[in-house]
């Protein structure tokens, strides 16, 4: 199975380097297409790859195709990759508010998968949510979720709805929870706790905290409970955010993000 990565950028680095260094390639190499040079010059001295610059070279050949190119970007790439792919290839895109429908059209083909990826995969505790077309069989899909897993751990979806909604939730979700850091951050250092204490604190307060309800089958409301006593001082702060209505500001936030790819996905479609 030859596999073709599309886009050198983060998360198709970041992808491409998972599934290169695990053992679902049975030793073939992965290819890997940018048009950067200096980023082609790169990844040919670190020798992981097979590296191409021409998608004609790499492109014909390929049995699944990772698109993870900007958005923006998708037209102008669809539009060479059009005349040089055939209908059997798989396409899986990894790029955000470009639907199904959309890649079909572009490109004339049928076997396409969407995910949804979110950057703690670049250390393998990624989450990627996935969908496809009705034409990707199951053996495609489970084959798919496999290449996916290198990152972590994926979830398929029944909608594409799903891969919007989960993009409010996993894929700009670890930005929420680097603003929660960032404010506990400066609330240390207002406290006159040095740069490195702080960071300390947090950043080991938050790893705790996961630990914690991943090796345990209470919800974060019972965690709270258990920590939070009547009358102390963390009843005070749940209070406290409680009172400024914290839980429903952060729902607000998801919705809105997930609102946006909705919007997204429409706008792609109607170019």
């Amino acid at each position: 199975m030859k596999i073709l990565v599309i886009g050198a950028g983060n998360m198709g680095l970041t992808y491409a380097e998972g599934i290169a260094k695990s053992a679902l390639l049975a030793n073939k190499k992965l290819k890997i297409y940018d048009t950067d040079p200096k980023k082609i010059e790169i990844l040919k001295e670190e020798g992981l790859f097979d590296v191409y610059s021409k998608l004609d070279d790499c492109l014909p050949t390929a049995d699944i195709v990772f698109l993870a190119v900007k958005p923006y970007h998708s037209d102008v790439l669809f539009q060479e990759m059009a005349p040089l792919i055939n209908q059997e290839q798989l396409f899986v895109s990894l790029m955000a508010g470009v639907n199904i429908k959309s890649i079909q059209n572009c490109l004339g083909v049928k076997k396409v998968v969407r995910t949804m990826p979110n950057l703690p995969a670049k250390v393998g505790k990624g989450v990627t949510s996935y969908t496809a077309s009705p034409q990707v069989s199951r053996v495609e899909l489970m084959s798919i979720r496999h290449f996916l897993d290198s990152t972590g751990t994926s979830i398929h979806v029944k909608t594409e709805n799903f891969i919007d909604a989960s993009t409010g939730i996993s894929g700009s979700g670890p930005a929420y929870v680097f603003y929660f850091m960032q404010s506990m951050l400066e609330a240390a250092l207002k406290m006159g706790f040095s740069e490195y204490d702080s960071k300390v604190l947090v950043s080991n307060t938050f790893e705790g905290a996961i630990e914690l309800f991943n090796q345990s089958n209470l919800s974060p409301e019972g965690w709270i409970n258990r920590v939070a006593s009547k009358g102390g001082t963390t009843q005070a702060a749940i209070d406290s955010m409680d009172d400024n209505n914290v839980k429903q500001l952060i729902q607000d936030a998801a919705y809105a993000a997930f609102d946006r790819a909705v919007e997204l996905g429409k706008e792609n479609e109607n170019e």
